[in-house]
């Protein structure tokens, strides 16, 4: 529902909590003039739009992590939740949970729901939604820094797909034991390397490698998401101490091309997830800041802030190795470099699949069309 609709079936109560929010000229116990007043206020874009760039960095998360989940309502357990992680990244660490919530139904962006069902459950009016993404979306624009196209840059396509195909044909081609800890071979691993498009280097010793799916620990990014992925999609199966390819994976070259790069970026999404919760928005956020050549710092510098640190992955690592990174791995942007650092451009393919993002997500991952 939009905003006009929710006024109408909250109480007075609720009504002249955010009319006296927005100074509201109006009579407190005409429900009536109540919503007239609030519309009038919301209702002009200038005065919307001051509202959005006043609202705090914590509140900002908040609404963020809400605009781009579909789920229909949120009980206050669940809005608690989200507001709790929207105050653990840094100077908002003070500030209770709870006190977020509160201010943005006095604002008018939370509302009970209608029926008897939903009355203790939580939304936010659809128009209001749509109004905030696009202030955003123009505020992110202006403060971005645009570059000349570079000499030169780095655009995988849908290589990653290519290099699926390449991986299942090794398979096929020899037999690939599993070590005590049930990962490949070094050897396997840098004659797989040799096999694709884009080789890693291999992992070295030491150091934390959790988060990112369950083979992060054992391979480089970008192979342990083709291998996750395999073994997601039953192309491979590992049985004791070897990895052997499925059916499926024989006759995995059926799924055209294209449609494989759609599943690999769903699943992507899903695996990331957990260590970026609100990895969907910001794909969408680069997706519309990025489309002419834009400088990296610009973006990370205003993005950045919505990236919370995982472990000892900092924003800025999180934003270059598992969100800019992986993009590029996917064919969503080119990478180039200038004498004052890093270039990104998203490709046509990248803008479809990014522009995507806004419709929110479920179980299965991003609705694509």
């Amino acid at each position: 529902m939009n905003l006009a609709d929710m006024l109408t079936f909250a109480d007075i109560v609720h009504l002249n909590r955010i009319a006296v929010y927005y100074d509201c000229d109006c009579k407190p116990n005409s429900k009536h003039e109540l919503i007239q007043g609030i519309l009038t206020k919301l209702g002009s874009s200038s005065f919307f739009e001051t509202q959005v760039k006043e609202l705090r960095l914590s509140e900002v998360r908040f609404l963020n992590a809400l605009l781009f989940d579909d789920r229909p309502y949120f009980s206050m357990e669940e809005l608690i939740a989200i507001a709790k992680q929207s105050v653990e990244q840094d100077g908002d660490a003070g500030e209770r949970p709870r006190d977020i919530v509160t201010r943005l139904r006095s604002s008018g962006w939370l509302f009970n729901g209608s029926t008897h069902n939903t009355r203790y459950l939580y939304q936010i009016p659809s128009d209001m939604k749509e109004r905030f993404r696009r202030v955003m979306v123009h505020d992110f624009q202006n403060r971005m820094i645009r570059v000349s196209e570079p000499s030169s840059y780095r655009d995988e396509g849908h290589l990653l797909a290519e290099d699926l195909r390449l991986f299942l044909q090794y398979m096929r081609q020899h037999e690939v034991p599993l070590n005590p800890e049930g990962a490949w071979y070094r050897r396997n691993q840098q004659q797989l390397m040799e096999h694709l498009h884009i080789a890693e280097p291999l992992l070295g010793k030491g150091g934390w490698r959790f988060g990112y799916g369950s083979s992060f620990k054992f391979y480089p990014d970008r192979m342990a998401l083709l291998y996750d992925y395999a073994r997601h999609s039953k192309y491979i199966e590992e049985k004791g101490d070897r990895v052997e390819l499925t059916a499926k994976g024989e006759g995995q070259q059926e799924l055209a091309i294209e449609d494989e790069m759609i599943q690999l970026f769903r699943f992507w999404l899903r695996l990331y997830k957990g260590a970026v919760p609100n990895l969907l928005s910001l794909v969408y956020w680069i997706g519309e800041c990025a489309r002419p050549w834009t400088s990296s710092e610009s973006l990370f510098e205003h993005i950045g802030p919505l990236i919370r640190p995982f472990y000892y992955d900092t924003p800025r690592s999180v934003f270059d190795q598992r969100i800019i990174r992986m993009m590029l791995h996917l064919g969503m942007l080119r990478q180039g470099e200038h004498s004052t650092g890093s270039s990104i451009q998203m490709t046509v393919w990248g803008q479809k699949l990014a522009g995507e993002c806004r419709l929110g997500r479920n179980d299965s991952g991003i609705r694509l069309h």
